[in-house]
């Protein structure tokens, strides 16, 4: 089992930056691939970025490419997401779920937070 816990999301004006934080917890939960996605009211939920458990690998969704980087510290079980020249379309709820597999994909990945609101005004 594998517990999510995500934070820092808020309101923010367009161009301005956030860094979002998903604490993990359960007994191995460094073996995972953690994924950051958003959903938006109305929209399909989209994979943001990926981190492998080990390497580093990451990818990243085209609508933020240049825009986010993600990273993980497995001392500390956290993983951020810093996202920076935000936009109004980026608006969404966005969650931490931890996966076997690699990839923007919802289905690889088997454990999942709440979620933390991001509001990005114009």
């Amino acid at each position: 089992q594998v517990q999510l816990v995500e934070s820092g999301g808020g309101l923010v004006q367009a161009g301005g930056s956030l860094r979002l934080s998903c604490a993990a917890s359960g007994s191995t939960v460094n073996y995972y691939s953690i994924g950051w996605f958003r959903q938006a009211p109305g929209k399909e939920r989209e994979g943001v970025a990926c981190i492998s458990s080990s390497d580093g690998t990451t990818y990243y969704g085209d609508f933020v490419k240049g825009r986010a980087s993600i990273s993980r510290d497995n001392a500390k079980n956290m993983v951020y997401l810093q996202l920076d020249n935000l936009k109004p379309e980026d608006t969404a709820v966005y969650s931490c779920a931890a996966g076997l597999g690699l990839g923007l994909g919802h289905w690889l990945y088997d454990y999942w937070g709440q979620g933390t609101q991001v509001t990005v005004s114009s």
